[in-house]
């Protein structure tokens, strides 16, 4: 048995429609916060518990029988997140889990400038603890973030961010068919992967380059300030706490944390990984 956590996310939804391909749907499971967002899944023959990070009881009860379980992180910063991850934990120890697979990042380090990572970090260390196999994902940053960053862009023609570093921007469906390839080779991993990243590190020079070529007319780069973006992103709206997520995500890029292109990832699922263009392009079709 193989249960997901996060299966309505974008990373664990299309892990698990990748993992229906490869095993029997009876041998899945998926631990939802709200069982209805998977009603299609059990409908398919996914086994579907209600698990929730803030409530432990509900995870030991949705992880048992677990023989892999794939721990999707939270969408939390700082201790919020890493006491989820802890709950979820200790939940699959006293379940029995036999192996956890946690989707890391590239460039965890407790010393790393982005929060993100020193929370991956922080959870990589507690999966150690456990004593039992354990799995660290480190995948690379998620493409979806960098078009959500030209969002704005994409009608001003003017990428306005803060200075960055070359990121090896990686897209989600590659991920999960890698991550599915990993959960039908169990002891394919041990501890934390290579970084599994998308085939080249850009920077957003390069990322103007790309959007020009893609719309048809020019992208202007301009550097923004990180004090003047994160004030930005505060009149916007953003809390205080996201605006400097934000901005520490160009301070570990320029620091060159996102920046190793590694061909594990390739070889996980048997061909080069999308490039950039290609998952503009699809975005930008739409």
């Amino acid at each position: 048995m193989i249960i997901v956590t996060g299966a309505t996310g974008k990373l664990g939804r299309r892990t698990v429609e990748r993992l229906l391909d490869l095993v029997p749907a009876d041998r899945l499971g998926v631990s939802v916060r709200d069982p209805r967002k998977a009603q299609d899944l059990a409908d398919r023959g996914v086994r579907v518990r209600q698990g929730s990070f803030d409530d432990p009881a509900s995870l030991v009860h949705s992880f048992e029988g677990a023989e892999q379980l794939l721990l999707v992180s939270l969408d939390r910063t700082g201790e919020e997140c890493v006491a989820g991850h802890r709950a979820a934990i200790d939940a699959a120890a006293k379940a029995a889990v036999g192996r956890i697979l946690y989707t890391s990042q590239m460039g965890a380090a407790h010393d790393s400038r982005f929060q993100a990572c020193r929370d991956h970090a922080q959870t990589e260390d507690l999966l150690q603890a456990t004593g039992l196999p354990w799995t660290a994902l480190r995948n690379g940053f998620y493409a979806s973030s960098a078009l959500q960053f030209l969002e704005y862009a994409r009608h001003s023609g003017d990428i306005a961010l803060p200075a960055d570093g070359p990121v090896v921007w990686t897209g989600h469906d590659d991920l999960a068919e890698a991550t599915a390839a990993i959960l039908t080779d169990p002891g394919h991993f041990e501890g934390p992967t290579p970084p599994l990243t998308g085939p080249a590190a850009l920077d957003f020079d390069t990322v103007a380059e790309i959007a020009s070529q893609v719309d048809g007319r020019p992208f202007t780069r301009t550097v923004v300030p990180d004090d003047a973006f994160r004030e930005q992103s505060l009149a916007h709206g953003a809390p205080a706490p996201i605006a400097d997520l934000v901005v520490s995500i160009f301070a570990a890029a320029r620091n060159g944390e996102f920046a190793a292109v590694n061909p594990t990832l390739a070889t996980l699922i048997g061909r080069e990984p999308a490039t950039f263009r290609s998952e503009l392009e699809r975005a930008w079709a739409k």
